[in-house]
């Protein structure tokens, strides 16, 4: 999730797809290899050897963690996230926890799960309602380059309750990042993203990044082959699962107190390698 107010006048796919011509499918030399996954069959807590937590109620000056939002994350308590039928559920509450009024998790694959390069997927169901913010994305595992946005961010989809008909895509730099107008955000229109399960996924190289809702590719960001200010994205990055209350963006038009608990379910996360 980034770290700063998005814009919101942002392209819709139907807009991305006559400008660019982009192609529907992923074009790649060899067939990708499955290197990791959770298929989440075992109910109970999520899977240790997989997942940890980011806990408490972020560090927005190193991680790209803040943003003004109303929840504190736990770890462990099944409330927040449980394996249950075969999906993976990340759900807030509206409940008092220490100084915040709503609880939820952010499950993040670091030091279990990292990589550089590689298609990174998820088959996901969006919450539903006013002030939820829904993400799959990743963040540099070592920081080399500096705290956000100097060594990078992947949003490989993010949904806002306020705007429930799209999803987006962003790779946060330095020079690319919403401060400077400069975001290379896209969204993609997906009315029952929030009713239907899709695949959402990036396929990472050394020279470019494809995201993909469905295998329908609706943005690429290339690698300009200038400094790390402009692609940072060489070094080793893990996976983050999460449902955020409100925010700068998630509560950009207020949160619905009305609408509580609501979940993120996810049916799969996969790890494949070129």
């Amino acid at each position: 999730m980034e770290f700063l107010l998005k814009s919101l006048l942002l392209v819709s796919f139907f807009g991305v797809s006559q400008k660019c011509a982009l192609p529907k499918k992923s074009v790649s030399s060899t067939e990708p290899k499955l290197v990791w996954s959770d298929e989440f069959n075992v109910p109970g807590l999520p899977d240790s050897t997989k997942w940890g937590y980011d806990l408490g109620t972020g560090c927005p000056n190193i991680c790209g963690w803040g943003n003004n939002e109303l929840q504190f994350y736990n770890a462990r308590r099944a409330e927040n996230a449980r394996v249950e039928n075969g999906r993976l559920l990340i759900e807030a509450h509206r409940e008092s926890w220490q100084d915040r009024g709503y609880t939820s998790a952010r499950l993040v694959s670091k030091h279990k799960g990292d990589w550089t390069y590689g298609r990174f997927e998820a088959r996901i169901k969006c919450p539903v309602g006013r002030g939820t913010w829904a993400a799959f994305w990743m963040l540099p595992t070592d920081w080399k380059y500096g705290g956000w946005p100097h060594s990078g961010e992947i949003d490989i989809m993010e949904h806002v309750g306020f705007k429930r008909d799209s999803v987006f895509a962003t790779a946060h730099t330095t020079t690319f990042t919403n401060s400077r107008g400069t975001e290379n955000t896209r969204a993609f229109f997906l009315p029952d993203a929030e009713s239907a399960f899709h695949v959402y996924a990036v396929e990472w190289r050394p020279d470019r990044m494809d995201f993909f809702v469905d295998d329908v590719r609706f943005n690429t960001v290339q690698n300009l082959h200038q400094t790390t200010a402009e692609w940072p994205f060489d070094q080793r990055f893990h996976l983050i699962l999460n449902l955020a209350v409100g925010g700068n963006w998630g509560g950009a038009k207020g949160v619905d107190e009305s609408i509580w608990p609501q979940k993120m379910e996810v049916d799969y996360v996969r790890v494949y390698a070129f």
